[in-house]
């Protein structure tokens, strides 16, 4: 057995003990020995306040109609959607954050993370599928990481990436070859996992040289930091 650097985060909190993107999802999470931290998403509110919520509606986790953008933070939160500030003001400091933008919220966000982790972000992260919420990130704050979501490892992603200022690329799992974490690596970038439900796969990954898997279910039980050699 050898130690692997390798962070394993959370998917949207330990939806098997309380709903997705929730204060009692994340925290049963980071209950589990080996989880580093979480994977969140974050959209907006009518108003514009960063809400923690997956998906553009309320139907599919919380049962009920309604657009997230349509809605009030007061709705929401009746509705059982959390804020981006409640979130951050439950979880422990240590907690890593993947945190991914789900809507135009850059500005709003970037002023809560700040409040929250200070200036630097503190073993944080921001990311996106959107090219355009990453660069908006970047004229924020420049200094913080940002990973960019993609459903490849091609040329041509790696290649925005780079441009975008980003330091990592966070792909599917099963385009996560030895191949393509070398021509990843010798762009400078580094490589996280998504979504990772078996436990093999997420050491698989590990040895690889992953920097981070995003897991759930029976490949977020596995030990503290430890793959099969």
């Amino acid at each position: 057995m050898v130690e692997s650097p390798c962070l394993r985060l959370a998917h949207r909190g330990d939806w098997r003990r309380a709903a997705e993107n929730t204060v009692a999802a994340f925290l049963a999470a980071l209950e589990i020995p080996g989880c580093d931290g979480v994977e969140l998403d974050v959209r907006a509110a009518r108003d514009g306040t960063p809400v923690v919520i997956h998906d553009a509606t309320l139907e599919r986790v919380q049962g009920r109609p309604g657009r997230v953008e349509d809605l009030t933070v007061y709705e929401l939160a009746d509705a059982g959607v959390p804020t981006l500030a409640e979130v951050l003001e439950a979880l422990p400091r240590h907690a890593f954050l993947d945190v991914e933008l789900k809507a135009d919220v850059a500005p709003a966000a970037v002023a809560v993370l700040a409040g929250a982790r200070g200036a630097d972000l503190g073993r944080g992260v921001v990311a996106s599928f959107e090219p355009a919420y990453l660069e908006r990130v970047g004229r924020l704050a420049p200094a913080w990481p940002r990973w960019l979501i993609s459903d490849d490892l091609e040329t041509a992603t790696i290649r925005s990436a780079v441009e975008l200022g980003c330091v990592a690329i966070a792909a599917g799992w099963r385009v996560i070859d030895r191949a393509a974490m070398v021509k990843t690596r010798a762009a400078g970038l580094g490589v996280a996992g998504w979504t990772v439900r078996r436990r093999p796969t997420a050491d698989r990954l590990a040895r690889l040289g992953a920097i981070a898997v995003c897991v759930e279910g029976a490949a977020l039980d596995r030990p503290a930091g430890m793959v099969p050699a």
